[in-house]
């Protein structure tokens, strides 16, 4: 079995290898939808949501799930930043256990569906809450079935991420963020090599350079509301300057040295949903803790200073409509609060 470059950053610690660094895509593709036809039907109260606020994939679903308003359909498991070399585990929790589910484990859930499980134990993931079992870690499938399966139990008010008329652009916009900027800070961070590194580097900055020119003149990356694909770009560029710049080698200039790429950032970031779901220190404590082989001593830094997503953005004189017809998320519930800056 080849470790997947998703878990080389997330559940089973990380591996420089030689040459170019390669994410293993094969998640468990089971669908909870509408009519149940993968026999998981979206009901409110069967599953629960397990994240990390350290990992990118994960913060998706804590963002979706938020705008959404899922909260009293999907309950929410959150695990430590930092992981051992099995499994996610649930420190955050007294005794160390999820209250719901009853495990320390993030790998019991995989391994009660599937006992000989090959791959690594990643978050997000849904675990149906009465077996015990996992059901899905499809990570880019995740939010936009939540979009499109789970509106039976969406607030009112919710906006529509996953607009139909422009699917196909959302699609094609998300595709190529990953492939380029979410999965590219990655094969930087990884690569096994100069040559490797720096053609991950070329590509990563040259898709940056594509983003400031899209976004110079329009307030989002598709339409004039909020879409998946303005979820997908987020959780990278929050991890921007306090991970990716120094700890990645990401290093040709800082976010905050972007001007567009920072303003569209902190528009997001200041938006219900966004902000109120990133930890910055659990993000840092994460890659700078578990990233030990390129950085062996696991002190985390100190900087960079964040209060500066809070300073005015100006992207309003753009227009656009953050949610659309809809209305803002109400404040985080109790217990799920990150801490604030300033």
């Amino acid at each position: 079995m080849t470790t997947s470059a998703e878990d080389r950053s997330g559940s089973q610690g990380s591996y420089v290898e030689p040459g170019e660094f390669k994410r293993d895509t094969n998640y468990i593709t089971t669908r909870i939808t509408a009519d149940g036809r993968d026999g998981y039907p979206a009901e409110a109260g069967r599953y629960r949501l397990v994240a990390a606020r350290a990992c990118p994939w994960a913060n998706r679903t804590l963002i979706v799930r938020r705008l959404l308003g899922l909260e009293d359909a999907l309950s929410l498991g959150l695990c430590g930043p930092t992981h051992d070399k099995l499994s996610w585990t649930f420190d955050l929790d007294p005794g160390g256990v999820d209250p719901v589910l009853g495990i320390p484990r993030l790998r019991d859930a995989y391994l009660a569906r599937f006992p000989d499980y090959p791959r690594g134990i990643t978050v997000p993931a849904v675990v149906e809450i009465a077996t015990g079992q996992v059901v899905t870690n499809d990570y880019p499938q995740i939010t936009l079935d939540f979009s499109t399966e789970w509106t039976e139990f969406h607030r009112d008010g919710a906006p529509d991420l996953y607009p139909a008329h422009l699917r196909d652009e959302i699609d094609e916009v998300a595709h190529r963020n990953f492939t380029e900027v979410n999965n590219g800070v990655y094969r930087c961070g990884f690569a096994g090599d100069q040559d490797a590194y720096e053609r991950a580097y070329a590509r990563l900055f040259t898709r940056l350079d594509e983003l400031t020119e899209r976004l110079a003149g329009q307030r989002y990356l598709v339409g004039d509301t909020i879409t998946e694909a303005d979820v997908r770009l987020f959780t990278t560029l929050a991890r921007f300057d306090p991970v990716y710049h120094g700890h990645f080698k990401c290093n040709r200039t800082k976010l905050s040295e972007m001007p567009v790429l920072w303003a569209y950032a902190r528009d997001l970031f200041q938006t219900p949903g966004f902000g109120d779901t990133t930890d910055f220190g659990q993000i840092k404590t994460h890659y700078y803790a578990v990233h030990r082989d390129i950085n062996p001593t696991g002190v985390v830094p100190v900087g960079p200073d964040l209060a500066n997503w809070l300073a005015p953005h100006g992207r309003e004189q753009l227009g656009g409509r953050p949610f659309g017809d809809g209305t803002p998320p109400p404040p985080p519930r109790a217990g799920e609060e990150v801490p604030a800056l300033g």
